[in-house]
């Protein structure tokens, strides 16, 4: 790996220093491996509006911007680097898409910022039952809602964790910033253990192993409502729970 990231570092010197069409090129083709994969990983928040193939020109686009702006001294591996800058320009894409019915979208804010008060106020994950009783609605709707926000929610957590991706690969030199990625990946993990069992399976399923709802849904014998409902439900808890550490504990 470090050789490898060696051999990138000094084709880009290379290139910036040439301004070889060619070269540049050949680094795009050399990671378009990162950028499918990262489009793929994704896929469930843009499958109703987006192709594929369009996101992954995204991705090429910010590869190409990640090859330009790279600053080898800056200390991160540029496969690190250009994933960071892939998956925003995939969060941006989907964003600029405005795929959301604004009732989702506010309902979404509003479940949202109803979970933290309920969290920090009990100090732990609030209940469906709870979360219904404080938005008023009965707990039938807001199962009904959770499924339909789980996208938006999606979003909202990539966001949060993206420049800090729990696929992110560990470097082989620690640093003072891969100290900080394990720690959140530590931090995370942690979260994603104190799940319950059917949230921590939906959200290894999705985010480590890649399933599409409907594939979530066949390996657990249920519907992608149910599906949507469980993720949701989990991305709540991880929000509540991560927020404190990534706007306070990274500052």
């Amino acid at each position: 790996m470090e050789t490898l990231t060696a051999n990138y570092a000094e084709q880009i010197a290379l290139y910036k220093q040439s301004g070889d069409i060619a070269l540049r090129n050949d680094i795009v083709l050399k990671n378009m491996g990162l950028v499918k994969a990262c489009a793929l990983s994704m896929r469930n928040m843009y499958v109703k509006f987006g192709e594929t193939d369009d996101v992954i020109n995204e991705g090429v686009l910010a590869l190409m911007d990640a090859i330009e702006t790279y600053n080898e001294t800056k200390g991160a591996k540029f496969e690190t680097y250009a994933l960071l800058k892939v998956r925003g320009a995939i969060i941006d894409y989907i964003r600029r898409q405005d795929w959301i019915p604004r009732n989702v979208r506010k309902f979404s804010k509003t479940l949202d910022k109803a979970n933290s008060i309920l969290y920090n106020l009990n100090g732990r994950v609030p209940t469906t039952a709870e979360l219904a009783e404080y938005l008023k609605i009965s707990e039938d709707k807001l199962l009904k809602m959770m499924a339909e926000c789980s996208r938006t929610l999606t979003l909202s957590f990539e966001e949060l964790l993206y420049e800090d991706n729990i696929n992110e690969p560990s470097v082989d030199a620690p640093s003072d910033s891969e100290l900080i990625r394990e720690e959140t990946r530590k931090v995370i993990a942690d979260a994603i253990g104190e799940l319950k069992d059917k949230e921590r399976e939906v959200i290894t399923l999705y985010y480590y192993k890649n399933f599409k709802y409907s594939d979530i849904a066949k390996a657990l014998g249920v519907t992608e409502g149910r599906v949507c409902q469980i993720h949701s439900k989990a991305v709540l808890a991880l929000k509540a729970k991560l927020e404190p550490y990534f706007k306070g504990g990274l500052d």
